[in-house]
């Protein structure tokens, strides 16, 4: 049998594999993206502009955006700590040399929680030659205030003004922190954005029991996290007519692989990357051609979302959420 075909579609983009390597400090520089390409990812997700980062660029005097009601206190603590003189200018040089550089497709992305003036700036990684643009939108359910009408009416508006911005492919990157996730998840499709990413991966707080202070949990994903993701992408897969992107918790082959059969498009990996040798991409990328070859795959094509929620024979396996057997011969 002869090599089988690891090609796929994102976005509209034609990419060589289903590995991208996720928005990080892994993307942050050509250097590291030339590397990444070498190392056989597909495509890269360029490390997140923040929201405020364009605004206080915009707006020149930092206690402006003290009256936002998005403005969190480690936001200008955060701005406080970083030169913000030339971060949009970076940005537009980072995405251009990056193009120059590589073949893969290189996608920008903004970290935003509102429709506010920043919105320009897409226009700006438009014309200087990305992609696509992924929004990583994330909304903690903690504000009474604001329910899930809210929340989706916002992310709606984000959506409807980006996609008369720019000609580009755009995905959302959501949280799994979201009140009747296929509800929204489907009004973010019908919104028209061309892909979803399930999904983001929040900071975690800890708690420093010897200093008694409120400290940084655990950063990086464990293949642990997996199923989660899993579970959404399989139930998902079929109702969307957009793409679908997994993130987190996929650490090797297997889980891109079990990403796939969910239903998945492409599978974003991050984490794995800090914690393992320079080749894994490469091993990844072995053990999913080995599975194929091993179960007569020529294409992706031939298996993406065979064990999706509408096509596995079980659909109620993907929705159960109480233990019943698996604890019952632990002893």
């Amino acid at each position: 049998m002869k090599a089988p075909d690891l090609s796929t579609t994102y976005l509209g983009l034609q990419l060589k594999n289903p590995i991208i390597v996720g928005s990080s400090g892994l993307t942050d520089s050509v250097e590291k993206i030339v590397k990444l390409e070498k190392m056989g990812a597909a495509a890269v997700v360029l490390k997140s502009l923040f929201e405020e980062e364009i605004l206080m660029e915009m707006e020149e005097q930092t206690h402006s955006m003290t009256n936002r009601h998005f403005v969190f206190p480690e936001t200008m603590d955060y701005m406080e700590s970083v030169e913000t003189a030339n971060i949009l200018a970076d940005y537009l040089e980072l995405i251009s040399n990056s193009k120059k550089s590589v073949d893969i497709p290189v996608i920008a992305s903004i970290n935003c929680v509102s429709s506010q003036k920043w919105i320009f700036f897409a226009r700006a990684i438009e014309k200087a030659g990305a992609d696509a643009l992924e929004l990583n939108l994330f909304f903690l359910p903690s504000d009474t205030q604001r329910g899930e009408k809210q929340i989706a009416e916002t992310t709606s508006e984000i959506i409807a003004i980006i996609k008369k911005t720019v000609k580009i492919p755009v995905a959302l990157k959501i949280s799994a922190y979201q009140s009747n996730l296929i509800r929204y998840s489907e009004s973010i499709d019908l919104a028209g954005v061309e892909g979803v990413v399930l999904f983001n991966r929040s900071w975690l707080p800890d708690i420093d029991i010897n200093q008694l202070v409120i400290s940084s949990g655990f950063v990086l994903s464990s293949p642990s996290d997996l199923g989660s993701t899993l579970r959404w992408v399989s139930i998902l897969s079929g109702r969307l007519k957009c793409d679908i992107a997994a993130s987190t918790g996929i650490h090797d082959g297997s889980g891109v692989i079990k990403q796939l059969l969910a239903g998945a498009q492409v599978c974003q990996v991050v984490s794995a990357l800090y914690t393992t040798e320079q080749n894994h991409i490469a091993k990844m990328i072995d053990e999913l051609s080995n599975w194929m070859v091993a179960h007569e795959f020529n294409s992706i094509s031939e298996f993406r979302g065979r064990l999706s929620q509408s096509n596995s024979g079980n659909p109620a396996a993907w929705e159960r959420v109480q233990f019943m057997k698996y604890f019952r011969n632990f002893v």
